[in-house]
């Protein structure tokens, strides 16, 4: 039985969630206990091209009164950077028994067995492993990230896949001469002939309209590892043993036109737009929509290649906190960062949200009691920003951060106001270095100057 690490209560707590507790507060009082006779314990996570990324921390010794909570911190710890990096093979080095205790937690019957099978066979077409062993046998880092984005020359076409609409542009030397929205639904359909179609009919279209092509570039919600979609709610409703049609589609596409083709998650295209705009990179994108989806560009303006899939990753260590429905984890982004917050904490804001409509129209239901000034309503928005205030703080002992933008539907109207002033107010109060040195906003004229179709486009390099 492992002992709960101690749950803060936040001195500025949501105004709809008493039993909210942030784990940048729980993480903070752990490392503190470890500052004088903490023990070094390394995890490292291997994904694929050899890519290798390190998490360095400190344990309390065995004989510590406290040493049970050593297994919470550290399980927490690699759920997150599983869904903020990725990896099929996870080293845990330095304490045989946080070790062992986390390869029965991640193994295919043990409580993150979604975990499991989703970084192995899903994601990573491996079986995933837990390699136990001492510090210094764990591997060095090796990321190679890639230099995407910003190359504006040449006849390009860039496209964004998306749940209700596709889009494509061509666009020449960084100007964007034509472009379309279709209207598609492609969860409805099981041929994988149907998604093939319609992706190279829209890249056709584009390539019409230019005396050449010579690159493409593309950007959809999913996991995406080397231009092959591995898991993707477009294609959700294409069976498993046809889903070898689609892994392979983006690679065929560019073998067959013989030009540099590059496709990412939605989310790193947003945050490299904002890196465009703004002249300047360290930026984490976060698009609070049906989910949470993150992007983010590194100080080096280099996208990792990592899965930034924080819809998954603990922000609540409370025992309360909601379940996430696919992983059946608690107290993920997901139920934070996205309209499914909004839907939650509505019932405590006094709101009954509509059934038998479309999560938007119920979205839009709450948003217009929130313009009409319902008090509750404000409460809903004013608990995400103080979420999104802690949740940056704990962000930032993983991510190296200059800006973050805030964007998605769940910020439109006075809401993206009223998220913003939380997280600026928290970050104020109890993380003041980290608000001196970070510029969250909303996109405004400079920031969003680059479109997602202008980014998607410039993403591959094209030699001199």
């Amino acid at each position: 039985m492992t002992k709960q690490l101690d749950l803060i209560s936040p001195n500025q707590p949501p105004p709809l969630d008493d039993n909210y507790r942030p784990a940048i507060l729980a993480n903070r009082a752990f490392r503190a206990k470890c500052e004088k006779n903490g023990e070094a314990l390394i995890i490292g996570l291997e994904r694929s091209s050899g890519n290798f990324t390190r998490f360095e921390t400190k344990v309390l010794p065995e004989d510590h009164p406290d040493a049970a909570q050593n297994l919470e911190y550290v399980e927490r710890l690699v759920k997150f950077l599983l869904w903020q990096r990725g990896g099929f093979r996870l080293y845990i080095g330095g304490s045989q028994k946080i070790g062992e205790y986390i390869r029965q937690i991640y193994a295919s019957a043990g409580a993150r067995k979604f975990d499991h099978e989703f970084m192995g066979k899903k994601v990573y077409e491996k079986d995933f492993e837990v390699v136990i062993c001492n510090v210094d046998e764990v591997p060095a880092s090796h990321e190679t990230g890639k230099l995407l984005g910003g190359y504006l020359q040449g006849a390009r076409i860039g496209f964004d896949l998306g749940a209700s609409d596709r889009k494509v542009s061509a666009v020449v030397d960084g100007e964007v001469i034509y472009s379309e929205e279709v209207v598609w639904e492609p969860r409805k359909h099981s041929d994988p002939a149907y998604h093939a179609k319609e992706i190279r009919k829209a890249l056709e279209t584009a390539a019409s309209k230019m005396p050449r092509v010579d690159a493409i570039g593309g950007s959809s919600a999913g996991v995406y590892v080397e231009n092959r979609p591995m898991v993707a709610s477009l294609f959700r409703a294409i069976p498993e043993e046809d889903f070898g049609k689609i892994k392979n589609l983006f690679l065929d596409i560019r073998d067959e036109m013989g030009i540099p083709f590059e496709i990412i998650n939605d989310g790193d295209v947003t945050a490299l737009a904002g890196a465009m705009s703004l002249e300047d990179n360290g930026i984490l994108g976060i698009a609070m929509g049906s989910s949470e989806a993150v992007g983010y560009v590194n100080t080096e303006g280099r996208i990792m290649g990592w899965l930034n899939e924080l819809a998954f990753a603990p922000v609540d260590y409370s025992a309360d906190a909601p379940v996430e429905e696919w992983s059946g984890d608690i107290g993920c982004g997901a139920n934070y960062f996205s309209q499914q917050c909004v839907f939650r904490l509505a019932p405590a804001a006094g709101i009954e949200v509509p059934e038998g409509v479309t999560d938007a129209a119920k979205l839009k239901s709450v948003q217009e009691k929130l313009e009409a000034g319902h008090e509750g309503a404000k409460k809903i928005w004013q608990s995400m920003g103080i979420y999104l205030g802690y949740t940056l703080a704990h962000y930032a002992d993983f991510y190296d951060l200059k800006h973050v933008l805030i964007l998605g539907r769940c910020t439109s109207g006075s809401g993206g106001d009223l998220i913003l002033e939380g997280a600026k107010q928290v970050l104020s109060s109890e993380f003041s270095e980290l608000a001196e040195r970070v510029n969250i906003q909303l996109p405004d004229e400079k920031s969003r100057r680059v479109g997602q179709s202008i980014a998607a486009a410039s993403l591959p390099y094209l030699a001199e």
